[in-house]
């Protein structure tokens, strides 16, 4: 398992339109998961052990960051076929049993990773209420396997700022995750 780390922060980039369908048999596009605050769109999948490490803080932060007014969505863009455990009916299985709070859009032709440029899970994309991109980091400093205690709450701080001001941080450490798995690639 090689990690992989996305760009740093291209501020103000929009966010590109997608329509997909979720776990909860409803069709979901990105005005609907946009919050009055603005949203945060996260690339996940099932199987990855740094999205498992910390799948309970990234429901308690959508819980939260919900409550201030920013959207959210999760989205799994791998390749079921070669990945199974991210097939669309385990998807739907993760969702129930994590209760999540938001949203959790299959991709299954890849089309939004690719418009986003989705590099790993987790990958976090945090956007204003315009639609511009104000955070390209990680969740906190969390890697592949739990972490026992507090730590500080990067990304919901990151997102609370832009609630509040429509500005992420200047400073912002990128996420690191496992690859997304292409279709038709040797390496992912």
């Amino acid at each position: 398992m090689a990690a992989a780390t996305p760009p740093v922060c291209d501020f103000g980039w929009q966010a590109p339109p997608f329509t997909l369908p979720g776990t909860d048999g409803k069709t979901y596009s990105l005005e609907d998961v946009s919050g009055s605050k603005g949203f945060l769109i996260i690339f996940i999948c099932n199987h990855c052990p740094y999205v498992l490490a910390i799948l309970d803080k990234i429901v308690r932060d959508a819980r939260d960051l919900q409550a201030l007014g920013i959207g959210v969505a999760a989205i799994c863009s791998n390749d079921a076929e070669r990945y199974p455990a991210d097939s669309f009916e385990n998807m739907a299985r993760m969702a129930e049993e994590q209760e999540f709070p938001f949203p959790y859009l299959h991709d299954e032709d890849q089309s939004v990773a690719r418009a986003y440029g989705a590099v790993c899970t987790p990958d976090f994309f945090g956007f204003d209420a315009k639609g511009g991109l104000q955070y390209r980091g990680r969740l906190d400093s969390s890697r592949a396997s739990p972490v026992p205690g507090d730590l500080p709450r990067e990304l919901y701080d990151a997102m609370r700022l832009v609630a509040e001001t429509g500005q992420g941080p200047k400073e912002q450490v990128p996420s690191m995750g496992c690859s997304i798995k292409w279709k038709g690639s040797a390496w992912s």
